[in-house]
């Protein structure tokens, strides 16, 4: 999603709805006081960035959104890295940043009905198809309400994605095509295999609700790949504040503050879900238990009203209530391990362009442990601003990245064409990231 912040602010919405939890039974830590300013943060720099993304003329969408990183095992030079392009589908890079594919979204099922949008991807590690052992890249379909499934064979230089999705999958929040079109459909997007049952899953937001649901990943005849929906939680759209008022994200009339960035530790199987203008929640990964806020954005509690002609939110006076790490939108969640185990929850900070670390241990209650922004290595090779997507491998990536690879999306690529958004895909060296938040 790469819009302007005011624009991203009319995105989220007013509490219309009854949510499954309320605000009030939600223990929350408040952060502690801000460490400086987004300049006092350390600079990381990219090491290469993919060609840049823009609509086309004819209006198409193809902006860069979220990244997923593959390692070939048996040649990790040969690693590749998946992302979504939203209506321009997914595309392929390999370690160099150069594109080696491009899968097109699906077209619209007819006349007057919404084609595939790819919002999000994340992998999935030796799933038991019928034709035997696979990777694969999921990626969530906003345009038709559905997942769809990618085989990655890096045996095949030029062509290393297939389509394995089955194509009776159905729709996973929607009951007709109308409703599809409607476009509250999937949205964010994590997988996640159960250590105990082996079993995959992927956890799938919805557009413009709060809703999460968990999807079990079904193999079936032929190679093809399904799911079925296994449960679903709705996380608060209203909020009680310290002062006994109730607070709601200031938005369109009619939305509810969504979920998109998602991630699951595999230590624990605690999922991470950023609420955009909200925070970040965390819950068990099988959607059972309780969520817990663990950090706010600053922006929390701050009344807005919606104005219909300039289509923005007019903000009131401040309360005090927020944190004091993340500035609206939270959005592209990762895992940064280290090589001891230890590691650190990775969020993008949109609205002031950098990104906040926390511990991963569950006994620190994920306490924030610093911050850093992608700075421009070169007048040609510019930073990360407005970052909707992120992704991590901590794992040897050959003589480019023996420490593992960051992936971040770049919401402004420089230099840009005009009007036509320009996005892209940074590369980023882990270790130096790793280096940067450790300091």
């Amino acid at each position: 999603m790469v819009t302007s912040r005011n624009a991203r602010s009319t995105t989220l919405a007013l509490a219309t709805a009854v949510v499954a939890l309320t605000a009030a039974a939600l223990p929350f830590q408040a952060s502690a006081a801000p460490s400086g300013s987004r300049a006092a943060l350390p600079a990381v720099t990219a090491h290469a960035e993919t060609p840049a993304l823009h609509d086309d003329e004819a209006g198409g969408d193809a902006d860069a959104d979220d990244p997923a990183i593959w390692r070939d095992a048996a040649d990790p030079e040969r690693s590749l890295v998946v992302a979504t392009a939203k209506q321009g589908g997914l595309r392929v890079y390999d370690l160099a940043a150069r594109e080696v594919q491009s899968v097109p979204a699906p077209a619209a099922p007819g006349p007057g009905h919404a084609p595939g949008r790819f919002n999000n991807v994340d992998l999935v590690h030796g799933l038991r198809l019928s034709s035997g052992r696979a990777d694969l890249a999921v990626t969530s379909d906003r345009g038709g309400d559905r997942l769809r499934f990618y085989r990655i064979d890096g045996s095949r230089a030029s062509r290393p994605l297939t389509d394995v999705t089955d194509p009776a999958v159905p729709p996973v929040f929607s009951s007709s095509q109308d409703e599809i079109d409607e476009q509250r459909t999937a949205y964010g997007l994590a997988t996640w295999t159960d250590k105990a049952t082996g079993r995959s899953y992927a956890l799938v937001s919805r557009r413009e609700r709060t809703t999460v649901a968990l999807l079990e990943i079904v193999p079936g005849a032929g190679g093809k790949v399904s799911y079925r929906k296994v449960r679903s939680l709705d996380l608060p759209a209203d909020f009680r504040l310290p002062n006994g008022t109730s607070w709601s994200p200031c938005g369109e009339p009619g939305e509810l503050p969504q979920v998109e960035g998602m991630m699951v530790d595999p230590a624990n199987g605690m999922l991470y879900a950023g609420q955009e203008d909200v925070g970040i929640w965390r819950m068990r990964a099988d959607l059972t238990g309780t969520p817990k806020l663990v950090d706010k954005v600053r922006e929390y509690g701050v009344p807005g009203t919606y104005d219909e002609e300039t289509e923005e939110c007019v903000a009131g006076a401040d309360p005090g209530y927020g944190g004091t790490r993340l500035t609206a939108d939270v959005e592209g969640l990762t895992l940064l391990t280290e090589a001891d185990g230890d590691g650190h929850l990775l969020a993008s900070s949109q609205g002031d362009d950098t990104f906040a670390a926390y511990d991963r241990e569950l006994s620190d209650d994920n306490e924030y442990e610093g911050g850093f922004r992608v700075s421009a290595a070169s007048a040609a090779l510019d930073g990360s601003e407005e970052c909707d997507g992120a992704a991590a491998l901590a794992a040897p990536l050959g003589r480019a990245y023996p420490r593992g690879l960051l992936v971040v999306q770049d919401g402004h690529d420089a230099p840009g064409e005009g009007e036509r958004p320009s996005t892209n895909f940074k590369f980023v060296d882990l270790g130096e990231v790793l280096e940067a938040v450790d300091d």
